[in-house]
């Protein structure tokens, strides 16, 4: 029982922190800033009368003098102001998001974007500058659906209008932008969409990899009977909300929750803390409202009572913060837990303070958060707006609800907020949407396609991506006589290190290359490609990378993409998981096509140089790595410039700009493309019946990544030479007599190095000569 905690805030929420966290084995003390007359009541909780001022020193060197283990922020002011940096820069951990990643809460316009991006289901939206009120005007006028005012920035729970007709939208513009309703909050409007459907909550707890969600809340925020009148901070929740059914959660999961913490990783602002993300259950699915990077007030008092006895708060915080969340577990009660709030007369407008509280007798399984309450000498009185949240949790939702209001009776304070036990969703029938698949985002994708593919442009191709078919032009590449050729490929279990290490721009150069390179041999420039991207679930963000680099190949190979196919296809794969396969289609005058016929022993094996693995082989690669305990993210052994993945995930060369014009000059008589198999298997591919080769190994360095394959999986050079291709990517056949003149223009058109590697011989299969080079010296 050493670590001592510092809870930021004054709140109800803050005082069920504290609660919970001070059944804590681990927990010495809690220090609450400023705290309320509540969390004071424990005797492992001590109140902070400290100022709660950006750049927050004076907190700050308090908590390095006193040796705080880890701060919980409860409100989102300071972390939208960083003051996870300020702590973090002396060295004690915070549970709660960086600066970067509340943008999240902090500007709607943000999260919007980021939602957006990620194909993240949410209600269609428009942003405004508070300068933009004409263009804001006539979006509401002419967006044909009912509309949600939004101001952007901060305020406080109540920055939102929900408006009943056009006027009073209109109306509500001219009070955010004009008027200042919400201040500096209102500097961007956010007009979305009103979505129809039960609202609810879910708070969830990550490390910035892991995600573990609390049962779903419904919080209610209209100050009046039936949910009308003014919107509020909160006037009580419960949870979990029945109309979260099991269903319905798995997609919150995977559709919501599991691509945002994914997608914040990505670019670069992980979330560490608690994300707190509003749904409403619409008919096509939940979508997001908007996210909060903190615990929600009320929903946390109810949830803290939800916990099991089991669960130890604070070892879940500091496994956040230290980013091993799935160390720990997370179990709640079976059952349900209320929270009332009790709020000042006058409440969300203005209402009087300091009015006296009395508290009658309290039953075991209720407990009285304060929100808004201070000490007046010894009398206990309000100084808030919500000034108590009554908290109970039960067997059922009628019993919790029936001991809150008996011990609402007992508080001398007016106001309270009645909740009922069932809501539905919505249903008019089954939709695709429901079924797991995303039209929306199918659409997104395309759209957020289009500029890559539109950089693939060549003669006879014009690349405008939509219709049902491809359509190309063979007439405008000037071929007289063409004979076309197709190859089809995939990436292997390359696929699998892309994915689990979230690097997923450079396989689409692996796709096109190891189907263009196979155009290549046999003497065909590459004129089209298509490629299939196959998913459980769609990630707009993650897809798109995959097609940059597939447009980044195309533009290497000189070819178009014209078309493809993406395939959501829920339960067919695992979350996260997609599949890859590419078709290139290419064009050789008929007089040149290859192999030659007159290939013949003494013939002359040149090499040109992989990139690095290729595509091929990644299973045993693979199966190496995880004998020797690397993970992807570790510094790669042969390369401190680069993470393992990055190294191991190295695209495919592509070979066409180099080769194509030795082609052409009629020096070369047949190619091998050194996939699966080695040289031991595709040379032969090539050769007339009968021949064979022999490939010397000592003409060329064997480079570091597989020397060091070979040396710590224990593999033989034979089987070295049968599975990867070594540093030889391509391999060419040339007769004597060409020698020089290929090596010169192979040379002249690109930087990958040539090599003589070998001979065509009058015996059938492969000689491997000098192997013994590879072993260590």
């Amino acid at each position: 029982m050493s670590t001592q905690i510092l809870i930021l805030g004054s709140g109800g929420r803050e005082h069920a922190l504290a609660w919970k966290l001070a059944q804590s084995a681990i927990v010495k003390h809690i220090f609450v800033c400023p705290g309320n007359p509540g969390s004071a009541k424990n005797q492992k909780t001590s109140n902070l009368d400290l100022p709660l001022i950006h750049p927050y020193k004076n907190i700050v060197d308090w908590a390095v003098n006193k040796k705080i283990d880890i701060v919980v922020p409860g409100p989102e002011d300071p972390l939208v102001l960083g003051v996870e940096k300020c702590f973090r820069d002396v060295g004690i951990p915070v549970f709660g998001p960086t600066q970067l990643a509340a943008r999240m809460e902090g500007s709607k316009a943000f999260s919007k974007a980021f939602m957006h991006r990620h194909a993240i289901p949410t209600a269609k939206f428009r942003t405004f500058s508070s300068s933009q009120l004409q263009d804001a005007t006539n979006y509401v006028q002419t967006c044909g659906h009912p509309v949600v005012l939004k101001a952007s920035g901060l305020a406080g729970g109540k920055g939102v209008l929900i408006p009943s007709s056009t006027d009073e939208a209109l109306q509500g513009l001219r009070s955010i932008m004009v008027d200042n309703a919400f201040g500096s909050a209102g500097d961007e409007i956010v007009i979305e969409e009103l979505l129809e459907g039960p609202e609810i909550s879910v708070l969830a707890f990550s490390d910035g990899y892991t995600i573990v969600p609390l049962p779903a809340a419904q919080d209610h925020k209209r100050i009046a009977e039936g949910d009308t009148g003014l919107n509020t901070g909160g006037m009580g929740a419960y949870a979990p909300a029945p109309v979260a059914t099991p269903a319905i959660m798995d997609r919150i999961m995977t559709e919501s929750l599991r691509p945002t913490i994914d997608g914040m990783r990505k670019e670069g602002f992980p979330f560490v803390g608690l994300l707190f993300t509003g749904f409403m259950l619409t008919a096509d699915g939940p979508k997001v409202l908007e996210y909060n990077v903190r615990f929600g007030d009320p929903e946390t008092e109810a949830l803290m009572m939800l916990l099991s006895d089991d669960v130890d708060l604070a070892a879940v915080l500091i496994a956040c913060a230290e980013r091993h969340l799935d160390s720990v577990q997370i179990n709640t009660r079976p059952g349900f837990s209320v929270s009332v709030i009790l709020v000042s007369g006058g409440y969300p407008e203005s209402y009087a303070k300091g009015k006296p509280i009395q508290v009658g007798e309290v039953p075991s399984d209720v407990v009285v958060f304060h929100c808004g309450t201070s000490m007046s000498g010894n009398d206990l009185v309000t100084s808030g707006g919500r000034v108590m949240a009554v908290t109970c949790s039960a067997p059922t939702l009628e019993q919790a609800l029936s001991q809150v209001y008996a011990t609402v009776d007992k508080i001398s304070f007016e106001g309270n907020r009645a909740l009922t036990s069932s809501s539905q969703a919505p249903s008019d029938g089954l939709t695709y949407a429901q079924a797991g698949v995303s039209v929306d985002a199918g659409n997104a994708f395309v759209e957020a396609i289009k500029p890559y593919v539109r950089a693939t442009k060549r003669s006879g191709a014009d690349v405008e991506i939509g219709g049902f078919g491809g359509i190309f032009d063979l007439k405008a590449t000037g071929y007289k006589d063409p004979v076309l050729v197709s190859g089809t490929d995939g990436v292997g279990t390359k696929l699998r290190i892309a994915v689990d290490a979230g690097i997923h721009h450079l396989v689409g150069i692996d796709l096109v290359a190891m189907s263009v390179n196979d155009l290549l041999v046999q003497g065909a420039e590459p004129l089209y490609f298509l490629d299939y991207y196959g998913c459980s679930k769609l990630d707009v963000a993650t897809a798109a990378d995959v097609i940059k680099g597939i447009t980044q190949g195309c533009q290497q190979a000189g070819c178009a993409l014209i078309g493809g196919e993406t395939a959501e296809m829920p339960g067919m794969y695992q979350d996260g998981d997609y599949d890859l396969a590419g078709f290139a289609v290419g064009a050789v005058e008929r007089s040149s096509i290859l192999p030659r016929a007159d290939i013949m022993p003494g013939d002359v094996l040149l090499g040109i140089a992989s990139s690095g693995i290729h595509s091929n082989g990644f299973s045993l690669v693979r199966k190496v790595i995880e004998m020797i305990g690397l993970s992807y993210s570790s510094a790669c052994p042969w390369d401190d410039q680069k993470t393992l993945a990055l190294s191991l995930l190295e695209p495919t060369r592509i070979y066409v700009k180099q080769v194509l014009p030795a082609v052409h000059h009629g020096f070369l008589k047949g190619m091998s493309h050194i996939t699966g198999g080695g040289f031991i298997e595709n040379i032969p591919r090539v050769l007339p019946k009968g021949m064979g080769a022999f490939i010397d190994a000592s003409t060329w360095q064997l480079p570091p990544v597989f020397r060091f394959l070979m040396q710590r999986g224990g593999i033989a050079p034979l089987e070295m030479a049968r599975t990867f291709n070594n540093g030889i990517g391509l391999v060419l056949i040339v007769g004597r007599e060409d020698v020089d003149r290929a090596v010169q223009v192979l040379r002249g058109t690109a930087d990958a190095a040539v090599y003589r590697i070998g001979e065509v011989t009058d015996k059938s299969g492969v000689e491997m000569r000098n192997l013994e080079c590879w072993s260590p010296q």
